[in-house]
């Protein structure tokens, strides 16, 4: 069983800063991609970003020059650092991983930018 722990949600005002962690309990190695995804409140959820087992990176145009993807392996732990946070940022998020043994994803943590 492939668990992925999300932490780093929170409350942060526009403009501000915030790092979002996906700790895996298998090597991020098995897996082809890992992404975030985000939920705002009333809406559909959408693909923030991408990142691929050989360290290539995808951004949503809304995100993009503001969210970095990033992943620590030795911790087996992707990042999300999010950058000039706007209110339209307000969402939950979510981490995946995709793999041929199956797609996973995390619990989901709670983002919420103040105006």
């Amino acid at each position: 069983q492939v668990q992925l722990v999300e932490s780093g949600g929170g409350l942060v005002q526009a403009g501000g800063s915030l790092r979002l962690s996906c700790a895996a309990s298998i090597k991020i190695w098995s897996f082809n991609a890992m992404a975030w995804y985000r939920q705002p409140p009333g809406k559909q959820r959408e693909l923030v970003a991408t990142i691929t087992r050989g360290g290539s990176t995808n951004y949503a145009d809304s995100v993009k020059g503001r969210f970095t993807i990033s992943r620590d392996t030795a911790m087996n732990t992707v990042f999300l650092q999010m950058n000039t946070l706007k209110p339209e940022d307000t969402a939950v998020y979510y981490c995946n991983s995709q793999a041929l043994f199956g797609d996973y994803w995390g619990q989901g943590t709670q983002v919420t930018v103040s105006s």
